[in-house]
């Protein structure tokens, strides 16, 4: 197919998207091959928050998210930018450096919710995923790129479709690449509907189980949980106890109406993996593995990705 396309992109996720885009402001004629369309890929199970990043100094980390900030405007579909508070257990948990996040203030103690030692408020922008998925979805064939639901079963078949590769393939990249790094994370998502909640709660740091909500309009949605498995049956024990931390912190949160129960399987690895390898003729940019953050990191990995690719 050389010829017809200039890049491959494997998987129709955020980060698929996100580099097809990319690629496609490079000038180039690109194709995005996944097996599942993206309202079905496992970005749409992703609550999402944009920050704040707590990486270290030279973290690769804090420019990708810096890039997706930029990008992800007001005005962009599914975009909004709310107040809510970070809080953790343990008393004076604060991380260094926090006073410079926008809309930083130290909790009131009537603000601090019943079991934490340390919260306060932050501004941070909030992703829909469904309206933003479809965003990125017309954003990228309006530009002329071809969207097929049909899996790419190997590299070397990757590299005889186009010169140029984007393997943004999640979980499905351990089969391509034999990466034994990368783990499914099981990751429920429990949404309700809207009692009337505005800001957004994240305990941190996240552990085995943890308490978080992000309103979207007329639902919010509760999390959650970090466990290795690729096991996607919906347990209502779990559900019930990450519901019941959230009432806890949100008390209109304990009987407010379930409108989905679903499980999805996030990428984990140590770290992403961002990097080029030639495969014969044909160059291959690797861009998976983001476990819990593919959202925050979406466009700096795919802005990266694509100059890797192109230069």
């Amino acid at each position: 197919m050389h010829g017809e396309v200039d890049a491959l992109v494997i998987g129709a996720g955020v980060s698929g998207l996100s580099t097809a885009i990319c690629l496609q402001e490079a000038g180039l004629r690109v194709l995005v091959r996944s097996a599942q369309p993206p309202e079905r890929s496992t970005s749409m199970m992703a609550s999402a928050m944009i920050g704040p990043s707590f990486a270290g100094p030279g973290d690769p980390a804090l420019g990708w998210q810096r890039e997706t900030v930029r990008r992800l405007t007001p005005d962009t579909p599914g975009v909004r930018v709310l107040d809510g508070r970070m809080a953790a257990r343990p008393a004076g948990m604060v991380p260094p450096g926090v006073e410079r996040f926008e809309g930083y203030r130290p909790c009131r103690p009537e603000e601090l919710p019943e079991g934490y030692g340390t919260a306060f408020w932050v501004r941070q922008p909030v992703v829909d995923m469904p309206p933003y998925l479809r965003h990125l979805a017309d954003r990228f064939t309006a530009a002329g790129g071809r969207l097929v639901l049909e899996p790419v079963r190997s590299l070397d078949e990757a590299a005889e479709v186009a010169p140029l590769v984007a393997n943004c393939a999640g979980l499905g990249a351990a089969e391509l690449t034999g990466d034994r790094q990368l783990k499914p994370v099981r990751g429920p998502k429990i949404v309700v509907a809207n009692p009337g909640i505005e800001h957004f709660f994240i305990e941190a740091p996240l552990g085995p189980i943890w308490a978080g909500f992000i309103p979207h309009g007329d639902r919010v949605v509760l999390g959650g949980t970090h466990r290795d498995s690729d096991d996607t049956t919906p347990d209502e024990a779990e559900a019930a106890e990450i519901i019941r931390r959230c009432a806890v912190v949100e008390p209109r949160l304990a009987d407010a109406p379930v409108l989905e129960h679903s499980v999805g399987l996030r990428p984990g690895r140590p770290a992403p993996r961002l990097e080029l390898e030639k495969l014969g003729r044909a160059r291959i940019v690797h861009n998976y593995g983001h476990a819990g953050t593919g959202v925050m990191l979406s466009w700096g990995c795919a802005k990266e990705a694509a100059d890797l690719l192109v230069s």
